[in-house]
């Protein structure tokens, strides 16, 4: 890094430490994604420590001024754009702020402010995020918030999925790629004998139908590892509702595990997303290994077995241990694949050195939407 570069970043440091209502004496500087990160960031802190009952230490008169600042954040995205934003010890140290000393527990503590707010992903990350400091009614509406998201998903997402995992043949809905061995001739010549001309003998077609494909597939197993790290909660409702369409499919048999240090196995709950949710435990420690050391011992038949670890690939412990498993299931013929995000964006931040020696060894590596992940699926198993 540059002398310019240290000095950019330490004057936008201190423009931190005295607010927004230093923006005249001191403006942030950089580039303009800098620039924006770094107004993201200050909104945040102003959100907070405008709560305190004295002065901001960061505001000179203690008063706040009215502007034209961006949109109000409410507790749930204050609360993910934290986490995004800022190093992991940092927003720590935030969080504890917020909830110890300025009392931001709406999503903790009342039932009412919790069935008020809006159920999107913002707010079910949040509460997967807090979800270990919830309790009695709190806790009850959190799970009602995570069905409902995850229901909403199941909606979106299915048909697209199934189309494109399934590739198959359905006679109840027209394909949009018109080929010849999507031709629908019966229902194409039962549609037009309405047209049928008695003179000429001919059979007029003024409309051509197509059906999508269907391939049928017998006995495939799925196996699903989700990292429960903090950074993965996009990743890890995602992976719960894709989890519970595959399991839907008429050839799937879906294994789902959660790991941290530990292995948790929720097979049992594929199918029950809301479930599986309210089991993560984000944050923590991650055995990347361990989880594989478990995910092949659920593989039956190699080339029938896809494994899928969602993952950032930081691995806690021995990175060779990875390793060497990684390379044994994928020398038994299964396919291995780790996605570094699977959510609707399909922005990744994960260590790409790893990530370089895994795809080296032949397993796939790459961030994905879930859309996405139904072809890679299909393709394996087509």
């Amino acid at each position: 890094m540059t002398e310019a570069e240290q000095k950019v970043i330490s004057v936008n440091r201190w423009r931190l430490v005295l607010g927004s209502q230093s923006d005249r004496e001191l403006e942030f500087s950089g580039d303009e994604n800098e620039i924006q990160r770094f107004e993201d960031m200050e909104q945040l802190l102003d959100y907070l420590y405008s709560r305190s009952d004295g002065d901001d230490v960061r505001n000179e008169h203690g008063q706040r001024k009215g502007g034209l600042g961006k949109s109000q954040l409410n507790a749930a995205k204050w609360i993910n754009k934290v986490r995004t934003l800022f190093p992991k010890q940092t927003a720590e140290v935030i969080e504890k702020h917020a909830l110890d000393e300025f009392g931001l527990t709406e999503l903790l503590t009342d039932k009412q402010v919790l069935e008020k707010m809006t159920p999107n992903m913002d707010l079910l990350k949040s509460i997967l995020q807090l979800r270990h400091l919830m309790h009695g009614e709190v806790l009850e509406t959190a799970k009602r918030i995570a069905a409902h998201v995850a229901e909403e998903l199941r909606s979106k997402l299915e048909n697209s999925v199934r189309r494109s995992i399934l590739g198959r043949i359905d006679r109840n809905t027209s394909s949009p790629i018109h080929s010849a061995r999507n031709l629908d001739i019966k229902k194409t010549v039962r549609r037009n004998l309405k047209n049928y001309d008695t003179e000429s003998g001919q059979l007029m077609l003024k409309e051509i139908y197509f059906s999508n494909r269907i391939k049928r597939y017998n006995n495939k197993r799925v196996i699903i590892a989700i990292d429960e790290s903090g950074s993965m909660a996009g990743s890890v409702i995602y992976s719960a509702v894709m989890a519970q369409i595959i399991s839907n499919l008429p050839f799937a048999e879906v294994k789902l595990v959660i790991f941290d240090t530990n292995v948790v196995d929720l097979s049992a709950h594929a199918g029950e997303p809301a479930q599986v949710l309210m089991s993560v435990q984000l944050g923590g420690g991650t055995c990347i290994g361990k989880a594989l050391a478990y995910c092949e011992s659920l593989i039956n038949t190699p080339s029938q077995t896809v494994v899928i670890c969602v993952t950032d690939l930081y691995e806690g412990d021995d990175p060779r241990k990875m390793l060497n498993i990684t390379r044994n299931i994928i020398t038994s013929g299964a396919k291995m694949s780790f996605l570094t995000a699977l959510d609707e964006s399909a922005n990744a931040a994960f260590d790409r050195s790893m990530g370089q020696q895994l795809a080296d060894m032949g397993a796939f590596v790459g961030a994905m939407t879930p859309e996405q992940l139904a072809d890679h699926i299909g393709g394996i198993f087509g």
